[in-house]
């Protein structure tokens, strides 16, 4: 019985001779067959996989190209459906609606974020600033330039007023959140009562020419909305520089982050927040101007702008002033943009479906920092 067993195992023994210089204690060299080789098809499904995991892996680091590429996409599908002009008529029309939305956003989220402060009055700044023009321009005559600064004069005046002897009291009073916001809310109605005092409830208009209107690759653009647009990009351009590059703008971006670490390391906190506020009040009132200029005056103006540029602010990131002045100049092009497919009536709701769609993908907004508010 062994030898048959032998006599079974002897050809395979033979037919698998002992690797070639191996010896003992020295691992035997692999068989070229049983080695695995990657197939060229492996090597095809691989590529775009890595290629589209490094994508995605960008597009999370870098929001902000993320919401570029969206846009560009929607230019492009709304050229094809609705033809290049009038997608870049709409264009022009949202540049001067961002542009408000912009400015008013920029000031509201400093105050926040800086001294926590949800200023429901921000919107009412921007109708007094409006009334303050209207009160130069028309009232007493005066150059549309000259009511420009003193709109922005004035309006700063009113928001050190109120820190003076509204907000830096209660802060010193250490107010809870809540009763900051509801003060913030009775201002409101407080300054539209006053406004409604002196001028009533009717429809105002600025001493502007709405009808002349001029045409640049067949585009038509009105002369007052152009004067808006070219205003509020060169205004925007020049708050971004300033926060990014003077001592003042590192200073306010350094309270944003943490008041405390900054007058920790010697910062003059106090004298930083009475600029914040001029700053903050000076762009609502040429905000104000901008819209009354566009479109007309009347007591709910700035209620009316309050709540676009509460989604400016939160879509750009709470607290972040680069983010404010973007997310702004974006949701008045798509404000316009949607009247190409929806009612002129409903584009005010279009600006809060991109922020409940910007808030459920990336909850600090575009910009913005996860960290809690």
């Amino acid at each position: 019985m062994y030898a048959d067993g032998a006599r079974f195992l002897a050809p395979r023994l033979r037919s698998k001779p002992p690797p070639v210089g191996t010896g003992r204690g020295v691992p035997e060299a692999p068989n070229e067959i049983d080695t695995p080789v990657m197939e060229a098809g492996h090597l095809t499904d691989a590529a775009p996989t890595a290629m589209r995991g490094r994508l995605e892996e960008r597009l999370r680091q870098s929001p902000a190209l993320a919401a570029s590429l969206i846009l560009i996409a929607i230019f492009i599908a709304l050229v094809i459906g609705e033809g290049l002009h009038d997608v870049l008529q709409t264009t022009v029309n949202g540049l001067s609606l961002g542009a408000i939305y912009a400015l008013g956003a920029v000031g509201l989220t400093l105050v926040y974020g800086i001294l926590k402060l949800t200023n429901f009055a921000h919107g009412d700044f921007l109708t007094f600033g409006a009334y303050m023009a209207y009160l130069v321009n028309v009232t007493w005559g005066a150059p549309l330039v000259v009511a420009v600064f003193w709109a922005m004069a004035a309006t700063a005046l009113l928001g050190l007023l109120f820190e003076r002897t509204l907000w830096g009291p209660m802060r010193r009073r250490r107010a809870g959140f809540l009763q900051l916001i509801l003060m913030s809310i009775g201002l409101a109605f407080l300054l539209r009562a006053v406004i409604q005092w002196f001028w009533g409830t009717e429809i105002r208009s600025l001493d502007v020419d709405n009808t002349s209107s001029v045409e640049f690759l067949g585009l038509r653009v009105g002369e007052t909305e152009l004067i808006v647009i070219v205003v509020g990009i060169v205004v925007i351009a020049a708050v971004g520089l300033m926060l990014r590059y003077s001592l003042l703008g590192k200073r306010m971006r350094a309270l944003s982050d943490d008041l405390d670490l900054a007058e920790t390391s010697g910062i003059d906190t106090k004298r930083v927040i009475l600029y914040t506020w001029i700053f903050s009040g000076a762009l609502a009132g040429l905000a104000g101007v901008m819209a009354a200029a566009t479109t007309n005056i009347r007591p709910e103006l700035g209620f009316e702008l309050l709540l676009p540029i509460f989604a400016a602010v939160i879509l750009g990131g709470i607290g972040d002033a680069f983010g404010a002045l973007a997310a702004g100049m974006v949701l008045g092009v798509m404000t316009e943009w949607s009247t190409l497919l929806i009612d002129a009536r409903w584009k005010v709701a279009v600006g809060f479906v991109v922020l409940v769609v910007v808030l459920i993908i990336r909850p600090q907004g575009i910009f913005g920092k996860a960290k809690a508010i």
